[in-house]
């Protein structure tokens, strides 16, 4: 019952996130409440099971917020304008080398592993730019995401971390022999950035020829050009002398993140109040500010929160574990030899039924027994799984955090942004695990 139940929830949120029917904070909290009734408990235990999952939650509702009033006090005080200057100087008006860089510089953020930094990171830099060329902000959260995900395979990643822990192998034991793979997943993420960069090109082309041969993607030819078409009102917020200040601050919070010298929410926190103190002195000032980004961080912040009580009752109620096993029971016995090549081809999809969490260490322990008892090692399931179950499929998953950070940084919606994603990493999946086939890291079929 509680299986049925999980895999009810888990579908009809899907569905609802998918077809754009409801707003995400409607699917996220309700469908679980509802579900929870049917399935037999009570007021009380399911405000016992939200308050867990809410406060699994609340630091990563706290950083979001600070963050996004940070990166947007940044913006306002243009600490973004001479990168972007420098990023357009270099790759003109081709989309092609503005996606290219963008999976880059994901790539490079997330070699410490950490989702929420790299999105913190890479799409404030990358947004503005991206808005004043025209081109599509799924395009941005999608580069983002591929580069980003094909990075989590790092030994100090959550997901390798999490098998290693699991399956009893080191975490270096099973990421090294998937090195090859991995490279051959950076090269699929760079190609598929070069196809969407060719293919905004085209789509900006046909729009300009549509507009009777209006600029819309060339209004930043020149680098002084960006800086010329703001508004008054943006001109008039602008802080050129405070730039390096202002890149100071940043340098330090982001260290302050990799390093963890202390909490995300409490770094943010700390930098936009000195943030606001350096560039906006002044009460007004500085709730006209606050007011300025307040919508787009409650929003996301709303969203968290609903996510927190999906993530609560589905583990409280103990339907996860229950769909785990549901899931390891329904395979038959004649696919086992075949059962790494299995996992890592779904990998990536089961990244929207399964977070972290409740894949690493309630599934994957009932898929290692299941391929012990047919002579499959546990490093073999660990490693399909690792190709791409919240590795190259965490930017699609609405069960982790980051996910929503991605999509609100972004300011896309959700099942567009998945719809647009999910097809994209797994064809990365599947070419790493052609070359993790090769290599003979995945056996094709295990006797």
């Amino acid at each position: 019952m509680l299986s049925l139940m999980g895999f009810v929830t888990v579908a009809v949120i899907l569905a609802l996130l998918l077809t754009n029917r409801v707003a995400a904070v409607v699917a996220l909290a309700g469908v679980p409440v509802v579900t929870a009734l049917v399935a037999g408990f009570g007021p009380t235990e399911i405000g016992e099971f939200v308050a867990g999952g809410l406060g699994g939650v609340v630091g990563v509702v706290a950083m979001f917020v600070f963050a996004i009033v940070y990166f947007g006090i940044m913006r306002d005080a243009g600490m973004f304008d001479p990168i972007i200057r420098r990023i357009v100087a270099f790759a003109g008006n081709a989309p092609v080398t503005v996606c290219l860089a963008t999976a880059t510089l994901a790539m490079a953020a997330h070699l410490d592993g950490a989702g929420a930094t790299t999105f913190l990171i890479t799409i404030p830099a990358m947004l503005p730019l991206f808005d004043r060329l025209g081109m599509s902000r799924l395009v941005l959260a999608t580069c983002v995401g591929l580069g980003a995900g094909v990075m989590n395979i790092v030994p100090w990643g959550g997901p390798t971390a999490r098998a290693a822990a699991t399956s009893g192998v080191p975490a270096n034991e099973l990421w090294v022999p998937l090195i090859p793979a991995q490279l051959a997943g950076i090269v699929a993420v760079l190609a598929i950035a070069w196809f969407l960069g060719r293919r905004e090109t085209r789509r900006l082309a046909s729009a300009t020829a549509a507009s009777d041969g209006s600029d819309t993607a060339t209004s930043v030819d020149e680098p002084g050009q960006a800086y010329a078409a703001l508004s008054p009102e943006d001109q008039e917020l602008r802080r050129p002398r405070l730039f390096w200040v202002n890149v100071a601050l940043t340098v330090a919070a982001i260290a302050a993140l990799v390093t963890a010298v202390a909490t995300p929410e409490l770094v943010f926190l700390v930098a936009v109040v000195i943030a606001l103190l350096i560039n906006y002195p002044g009460l007004k000032n500085q709730t006209d500010r606050i007011e300025a980004h307040a919508k787009g961080a409650m929003l996301m912040a709303t969203t968290l929160i609903a996510a927190g009580v999906f993530l609560g009752i589905l583990e409280g109620s103990g339907m996860i574990e229950a769909m785990a096993k549901t899931a390891a029971g329904a395979l038959p016995d004649g696919a086992a030899p075949i059962l790494p090549v299995l996992i890592a081809i779904l990998a990536v999809p089961l990244s929207l039924v399964f977070g972290p969490d409740p894949y690493y260490f309630g599934v994957l322990p009932v898929l290692i027994s299941v391929g012990e008892m047919h002579g499959i090692a546990a490093a073999d399931i660990a490693q399909a799984s690792i190709l791409g179950e919240e590795t190259v499929g965490f930017p699609i998953s609405p069960l982790t955090g980051s996910f929503y950070l991605l999509v609100g940084l972004a300011g896309v919606d959700i099942g567009k942004h998945i719809r647009h994603l999910i097809g994209w990493a797994w064809l990365v999946s599947v070419v790493m695990l052609a070359v993790a086939l090769v290599t003979g890291v995945i056996p094709v079929w295990a006797s």
